[in-house]
């Protein structure tokens, strides 16, 4: 049993990357001191930007830090992760994202000393074309590949994808992929930030520099042939795997209770507002949620919300 038995609502911190739009500032409430806003980091322990506790007798606190102290709130499947286990953001892709790849976590441990990347995205919102990049078109030797980067032909292997609002898809390791531009993504993933760039549209950052890419590395790892694609479309369940389970629930008066005794349980609001009830604390009797809220849940505590919204919830 929890001693602090109390919902905590979070700050995320964000990222100014060049490709981002405004929709996150506009429609989410975030916050930033840039003109663009790419990624709000909804759930991070990730030390490149952790998420902060906002309101309540922990105010100000670092997530990662009330973890440490309280490490029960995790969860008896958390257990067999030596360090915080996903990482949830906010993407808006105002111009498409470069073409990337993430390796597993074996590769990724013994090269960078950091776990892999596998992710889910769900499309919040999209324009009437946008697309994603989902592996290639055909199979392709190393050779081929890396004379379609030195002969600048890439974009021509790639496998694009329509996407439409409401789209589901999982990003394996090894898997070549980008967002399109237009797209506003929900992503869950494994907690890493191990990103192989292959192309960026000769883009350069505020300082006039090529961003860097990582070709040979991006070879070590990806998969030179289509991908299956690993898709689905709306209903309640979104992803179900190894590494995270993605739910998603509509509501317009009171939800039915909602516990889980072996995970925490991380809260996201994606349209409307109401309140979310702690059931299992006296103190704390209810805390608002609106679009853009984002609430971790420990372990054990039962809650249910009230109000008109939808929301997708994680568990490990």
């Amino acid at each position: 049993m929890l001693i602090d038995q109390v919902i905590l609502k979070l700050k995320p911190p964000v990222k100014d990357y060049i490709w981002g739009g405004t929709r996150l500032r506009e429609e989410f409430g975030k916050q930033s001191d840039g003109e663009c806003l790419a990624e709000s980091w909804e759930l991070s322990c990730n030390a490149d930007g952790l998420s902060v506790i906002d309101g309540g007798e922990f105010d100000g606190v670092y997530l990662s830090d009330y973890i440490a102290e309280h490490p029960e709130a995790l969860g008896e499947n958390c257990h067999k992760y030596s360090d915080f286990p996903i990482l949830i953001k906010l993407i808006d892709a105002k111009d498409d994202l470069s073409v990337q790849v993430h390796p597993d976590d074996d590769y990724a441990l013994k090269t960078e000393g950091k776990h892999g990347k596998n992710e889910m995205w769900y499309v919040l919102d999209c324009e009437p074309d946008s697309h994603i990049v989902y592996g290639f078109r055909e199979n392709l030797t190393k050779e081929e590949f890396l004379c379609a980067v030195r002969e600048n032909t890439l974009l021509e292997k790639l496998n694009y994808v329509p996407v439409k609002k409401g789209d589901v898809f999982m990003i394996n390791a090894g898997t070549v992929h980008s967002i399109g531009n237009g797209c506003l993504i929900a992503e869950i993933q494994q907690n890493s930030n191990v990103t192989y760039r292959v192309y960026d549209y000769e883009r350069i950052d505020d300082s006039g520099n090529a961003r860097e890419l990582h070709i040979e590395k991006a070879l070590d790892v990806m998969r030179l042939a289509p991908s299956e694609i690993t898709a689905r479309r709306n209903g309640k369940v979104l992803i179900e795997s190894d590494f995270f389970s993605v739910y998603k629930e509509d509501f317009d008066g009171v939800s039915d209770i909602m516990q889980n005794d072996k995970s925490f349980t991380h809260i996201l609001v994606t349209d409307g507002f109401g309140i979310v009830e702690n059931l299992c604390s006296s103190e704390q009797a209810q805390l608002n949620v609106e679009k853009g809220g984002s609430f971790f849940v420990p372990a054990g505590v039962s809650w249910r919300i009230k109000g008109k919204c939808s929301i997708i919830y994680t568990v490990i």
